[in-house]
């Protein structure tokens, strides 16, 4: 996908209805052109965010949600990741062991 931010940035500021319509398009086709096993999945991300984006009521607010919600994603996973398979917790040091070597000055 080529995107130009500034050709973007340009359509918000002097047209936004026009750059909301074309931003709904692209997030369509992209999420259309997703693996079918993840098409739901997206559909579903993209309403919640869209939700969040008018719930908002300021463009400053709206970045402040959805960042709060990436973290919060982010968070989860990390937890799973944690956690290890199975739900046993990993290993607190999952590096295996070395020996160290000490390092000599020359003779």
């Amino acid at each position: 996908m080529d995107f130009d931010f500034d050709r973007w940035a340009k359509l918000a500021k002097e047209d936004p209805a026009e750059f909301e319509r074309r931003r709904d398009e692209t997030l369509r086709a992209i999420i259309a052109a997703a693996p079918p096993q993840h098409r739901d999945r997206l559909q579903g991300l993209q309403f919640r965010l869209d939700l969040e984006r008018k719930r908002a009521g300021s463009p400053l607010a709206s970045c402040l949600r959805l960042n709060s919600l990436m973290w919060a994603g982010f968070h989860r996973l990390r937890k799973e990741l944690n956690e290890g398979v199975g739900g046993k917790p990993a290993a607190a040091n999952p590096r295996p062991s070395a020996e160290v070597i000490p390092l000599r000055r020359g003779r």
